[in-house]
């Protein structure tokens, strides 16, 4: 082996190991995804228009392990009736589309039902007290009532709840409808999919929002962005660079002992 290719050797040996330290700082940062690292979700609620609806909000999720500090206003909605409210689970993580509505007593209309391909089952249940597992979905008594309201609750999700979370398929979801616009929960639709002593009314979906992680700060693409937190990439930025800046170098000492050596030669 000739002296110049013994110096390319070394010099790429002596920076192997910096190369080496850059690697587990990616996989350790990567390693914290689904850990306790805080993360920021919003959700635009939009109407479905289907079930006669107007109104609209906004929901914002601060997810720190289990624990989620959960924010909500809602506009437009049945007056003086409770809304049911959850973070539907473990499915797509999308609303169902208008298409997904089924005709039933000679009107076209969307039950929660037919939305359950698309956001999922239950998995906590928005409350404003007491329990906020599955069980309390229809906990009519605990949920918000107006056609206006604000929401602000601290509470623990469940490790399924907390998961899909995280992995960008939680939804929000309100409930109440006025298909017929009378001002008061009806029959006019039927009994209820999830209850027959509830009217269909009182548990359609009114609005639906995908939870998206966003920044800390203001999102300047719209509530809706997904741009990642502040929080979520220093380190792995850090890596990155680090580790590029060490290949460049190695890269770069190789070139230069290959030209001396041509010279040489």
């Amino acid at each position: 082996m000739s002296k110049s290719a013994v110096r390319i050797l070394a010099a790429l040996t002596v920076l192997a190991p910096a190369v080496a330290l850059a690697s587990p700082a990616l996989a350790d940062d990567s390693s914290k995804e689904h850990g306790d690292r805080a993360i920021t979700l919003h959700a635009q609620l939009d109407p479905f228009k289907v079930n006669k609806v107007t109104g609209y909000g906004t929901a914002q999720v601060r997810l720190k392990g289990n624990e989620a500090h959960v924010k909500m206003k809602v506009s437009g909605l049945l007056a003086g009736a409770p809304h049911a409210q959850h973070f539907h689970i473990a499915a797509k993580g999308v609303c169902p589309p208008e298409s997904a509505a089924k005709v039933r007593n000679g009107k076209r209309f969307l039950n929660t039902t037919d939305g359950v391909p698309f956001y999922g089952g239950i998995g906590t249940s928005l409350t404003t007290k007491g329990d906020t597992g599955p069980g309390s979905g229809l906990a009519v008594d605990r949920f918000p009532v107006g056609s206006d309201y604000h929401y602000e609750r601290t509470i623990k999700l469940s490790d399924e709840a907390a998961k899909s979370l995280r992995e960008g398929t939680g939804v929000v979801v309100v409930h109440g409808i006025d298909f017929n616009n009378n001002g008061k929960y009806d029959d006019n639709l039927g009994p209820s999919d999830l209850d027959p002593k509830l009217p269909a009314e009182a548990t359609n979906p009114a609005l639906c929002g995908a939870l998206k992680k966003s920044a800390d700060g203001p999102v300047h693409g719209g509530q809706g962005g997904t741009q990642l937190a502040a929080s979520d990439t220093p380190v792995s930025t850090a890596a990155t660079a680090a580790g590029g800046a060490v290949l460049l170098a190695a890269a770069g000492g190789a070139l230069v002992l290959r030209r001396r050596a041509n010279r040489q030669n």
